[in-house]
């Protein structure tokens, strides 16, 4: 372990061919190589014994107690891998702290979500903090879980939800009339007509270009924040994770990922940040 870190701390790269060059070892190359990725795929590298310590560490460093932080739920496919993940947006990047293989294609489920988020939100309980997702996300089910363990969320939600507010009759998102450069904010209102999940706020916004493209369609998010502005501010947020997402996993084509590649590749980004948080603490010393 300790030649990996120096090592990769030298290097400031994480590629396998590099980093096996690199290692100060008496054997042929190749010998190298195929003794670093079995160790990189060892059992005993998993999120909760080398990332979550990596994870804890930084938000020290990061954030203050009761700071807000801002969670992305997503989910991707690299190839055939199906990954549910939670990250951290920060400076406008955003960086996993938790994330499931789903042995499944497709959309995930409620179960899934909140089994994610969970993990997540364990290793948050000294921040206030603000879950965002997309309109896989949507479901008022998973608004009031979140709302019950104390986190604030902004879900989109698609155009065809159907809200009740007041003595309204049932009303589609959509035929509420947003235009380009417009504002709703719905207050109080019912998002299904099955009971025991509350009520919550509809906030939204038609922006008439976003990052310089012209926008398709408004947002419409299921939160439960008071102001409209403080919604629409905070989902914005979310755009950070796109980036992560699309640059995949360290170069491997699409053809060669299965969950030991994906484990060996995070295995090696979590030693960097052991390392670095290692060096970080060593100076402030």
């Amino acid at each position: 372990m300790t030649l990996v870190v120096a090592s990769l701390q030298l290097l400031r790269q994480v590629k396998l061919e590099v980093l096996a060059q690199a290692l100060p070892l008496p054997i042929l190359f190749e010998s190298r190589r195929k003794k670093l990725r079995r160790f990189l795929r060892l059992r005993e590298f998993n999120i909760v014994s080398i990332w979550f310590p990596c994870v804890s560490a930084l938000l020290e460093e990061m954030f203050k107690p009761n700071d807000r932080i801002y969670l992305a739920i997503d989910r991707t496919s690299w190839g055939v891998i199906n990954i549910l993940m939670v990250s951290v947006i920060y400076d406008h990047r955003a960086w996993p702290i938790y994330w499931e293989f789903l042995e499944k294609k497709g959309s995930s489920n409620f179960d899934e979500q909140i089994s994610v988020l969970g993990k997540s939100l364990g290793l948050l309980s000294n921040y206030r903090v603000v879950v965002l997702g997309d309109r896989e996300f949507c479901s008022p089910k998973l608004g009031n879980w979140l709302s019950l363990e104390g986190a604030y969320f902004c879900l989109r939600q698609k155009s065809n939800t159907l809200v009740c507010h007041d003595t309204e009759m049932e009303q589609k998102l959509k035929d509420y009339g947003l235009k380009p450069g417009v504002k709703l904010f719905i207050k109080d209102c019912q998002v299904t007509k099955q009971k025991g999940f509350g009520r919550f706020n509809i906030a939204g916004k038609w922006k008439g270009k976003y990052q310089g493209f012209k926008t398709k369609e408004p947002w419409y998010i299921l939160t439960n924040f008071d102001e409209l502005d403080t919604a629409i501010v905070a989902y914005q947020r979310r755009f950070s994770i796109e980036e992560a997402m699309q640059r995949g996993l360290g170069g491997f084509p699409h053809s060669l990922l299965h969950q030991d590649n994906v484990r060996e590749i995070l295995s090696r980004e979590a030693i960097v940040l052991k390392g670095l948080n290692s060096q970080v603490s060593i100076s402030q010393n």
